[in-house]
This record gives C-alpha cells, structure tokens and sequence, in this order.
C-alpha cells in the first residue's frame, strides 16, 4: 500500500506536479499573494515529496497505517482527499457553465472591480473593460455600471478609472453609473443594485468579470433579487490555476460564513 513501483509513474506524477508549482509559483513572481496560491503551492510541493520520496514516504506511512490511530487518521485523510477531489470538480463544472451563460437579451452591464494601478486599470481590469466595450458598442443604448471603491494602494477609484477609460473608448458619459466606494464583490454589487432600483431599471444584469469569478458572483447577484447573465474576460493564462483554486475557496467560504 502506498507503494508505487514503477518508475515511469513516480517521474510522470514529480513532473506533473513540478508543471503544477510553477503555475502556482507565477503569481508570485509578478507580485500576487492571494489564497489560491498557497493553497495550490502546498499542494503541489506534497505531490513532489510523494512521488519522488515515494520509497521513503511509503515505508513511513505503511508504519503509521499500521498503528490502530494512524489507521483511522489515514482513512480521515483519505476521506477528505476524495470528498475534496470530488467538491472541485464539481465546482468547476458550475464555474464552466456560470462563465458562458451569455446574454439573450439586453440588460444593464455591471462591470466587478478590480485592481487599478497609477491610476490606470490593471492587465485584469483592462481585460474586463475591454469585453465590456464588446457587448456595449454592439448594444448602443445599454447602461453600464462601474463598481469599485478606491484602496490604499490606488490613486483614484476603480469606478472612476473604469468610467475613464470607457469614455475615452466612445461611450458615451450618460450612459455610465459610477459606485466608487464599495470594496468586495458583496458591496459591488448591492450598490449596483440600488442603482438599479433608484433609476427604475429592470433587476437583470450582465456581469462583467473574469470567467472564473461569474459563478460566485451570479450566487451573490442572485441572493439580492437580481437575474444574470454573464460576459467573460479572459485571464491571463499562467494566473488561471491559482485564481481558479482560490475560487473554490472563496465558493466554500461563502456557503459555509454566508
């Protein structure tokens, strides 16, 4: 038990999981520190030790597996490890499906918040803007709402560098609702919808963020009364394992905390 024998399988797992660190290592490198890639680093330094120790580590857990209380505690482990296999894949499956639930028909974009930098939207913000201005200039008489407060390490709002650079792309100012204060993905989106009540709009909306982030997003519109529909950026490719890792935990925080 625990014993892998042959020697291809044990490279093959080291290198799938070296391929895996480096994912997760990438955000590091460009200065993103968030949940998603600790977790997924952790994870992946583990499935390194386990295969290339293999010999070493299985000998230690055949003694433990032997033991009436290390028993049990392998068995929880394994327990988890499986339940928690099974909670991501699922998870990612409604992400999948969250993330291309496209419009049908016309409805106010609400475009998420995100990190602007000298006061000029981030890599990620700009891609959220730029599929924005897809869906607005095909949709000339829809209304946007630019959802984010300015924090400490921010020159101006989010909202506000959002409305500049969709003026600055042709839309026009009267069709742009500005929330500069709300700091989370909650607050976006409870103050896009007073906006909504306060102009008498129809409660649907358009979400604009990042695919990996519409399903928690469209869970939290939907608990305030709000229909969505979904318009996705695109992430950068090496930030999409651990922006997607640090969404199932996000997703699980919110079902469990509310």
């Amino acid at each position: 038990m625990f014993v892998i024998s042959q020697l291809w399988v044990r490279l093959l797992g080291t290198g799938l999981f070296l391929a895996a660190l480096v994912f997760f290592a990438c955000p590091f490198v460009v200065g993103i520190h968030h949940a998603g890639c600790i977790f997924g680093t952790v994870i992946s330094v583990m499935g390194i030790v386990f295969f290339a120790m293999n010999p070493v580590i299985s000998g230690v857990l055949q003694k433990i597996w032997k033991n009436d209380f290390g028993h049990v505690v392998l068995c929880v482990l394994g327990g988890f490890l499986c339940l928690g296999t099974v909670l991501a894949l699922v998870l990612s499956i409604f992400m999948l499906c969250a993330a291309y639930n496209k419009p049908k028909e016309e409805a106010t974009v609400t475009i998420l918040g995100c990190q602007v930098k000298n006061g000029a939207p981030s890599l990620m913000l700009k891609k959220r803007l730029d599929a924005a201005l897809v869906y607005l200039n095909q949709h000339e008489n829809v209304p946007v709402i630019v959802c984010g407060g300015q924090g400490k390490d921010e020159a101006i709002s989010e909202a506000e560098c959002m409305s500049e650079y969709l003026l600055s792309h042709g839309i026009e100012k009267k069709r742009i609702y500005q929330d500069a204060v709300s700091v989370s993905t909650l607050e976006n989106l409870q103050n896009a919808k007073e906006i909504i009540t306060a102009q008498d709009w129809n409660p649907e909306i358009i979400i604009v963020t990042d695919g990996y982030h519409q399903f928690r997003a469209a869970n939290i519109a939907h608990s305030l009364g709000l229909k969505t529909t979904a318009v996705s950026a695109k992430t950068s490719w090496y930030l999409v394992p651990s922006y997607w890792v640090r969404e199932w935990l996000g997703i699980c925080y919110q079902f469990v905390f509310g």
